[in-house]
């Protein structure tokens, strides 16, 4: 077990090391068994933090995000989150005036995470996988960028569905009804 998390361990600081030596513009994190972003990164990646655009924390264990790791990478044009634990994202998830898409998938979200309308910049939104029911059709229809909302395999009501069509004008991805069961 300690053998593993240290290999763990040590796979995060190659690619943090990577990131910073080589001055890219992403940060691939994915499949590291991360169950917190890891405090020690934000002083490691201090001096390229304005220069990071891409991060990937795909399949993790991440029960949330903080609002230090969002002002810290406050360039970010686009975020994979898919495959954690989820549930809602920080208020200052509105101060990523730069992101362009958001990965949310395969996590925990029973509600569309509100402060993404705010985000101006925002073209793509995946939200598939989660248990969302409503979505706030009204505040999507005034994102002048949005352009793809996926909602696939959520349970999203046969009310939202009819009223969401008319009002919105990016693509809305949703799984196909279920007939209705005959008595």
């Amino acid at each position: 077990m300690q053998k593993r998390m240290g290999e763990a361990v040590a796979r995060v600081a190659r690619k943090v090391n990577d990131t910073v030596e080589n001055k890219r513009d992403s940060l691939d994190l994915s499949n590291c068994k991360l169950m917190t972003f890891p405090v020690g990164i934000y002083k490691a990646m201090r001096s390229v933090t304005e220069g990071i655009h891409r991060i990937s924390l795909a399949n993790n264990e991440l029960k949330s995000l903080t609002s230090r790791f969002v002002t810290t990478f406050s360039q970010l044009r686009e975020l994979n989150l898919a495959g954690n634990y989820l549930h809602r994202l920080p208020e200052e998830v509105t101060s990523l005036l730069h992101l362009q898409a958001i990965n949310l998938s395969r996590n925990r979200f029973r509600h569309f995470p509100e402060p993404l309308a705010a985000i101006t910049a925002l073209e793509t939104i995946d939200l598939e996988e989660n248990e969302i029911t409503e979505v706030p059709t009204e505040k999507l229809a005034t994102m002048a960028s949005l352009r793809s909302l996926n909602l696939r395999a959520n349970p999203v009501s046969l009310e939202v569905r009819l009223l969401v069509r008319p009002l919105i004008p990016f693509d809305l991805l949703l799984s196909p009804e279920k007939p209705i069961p005959k008595a």
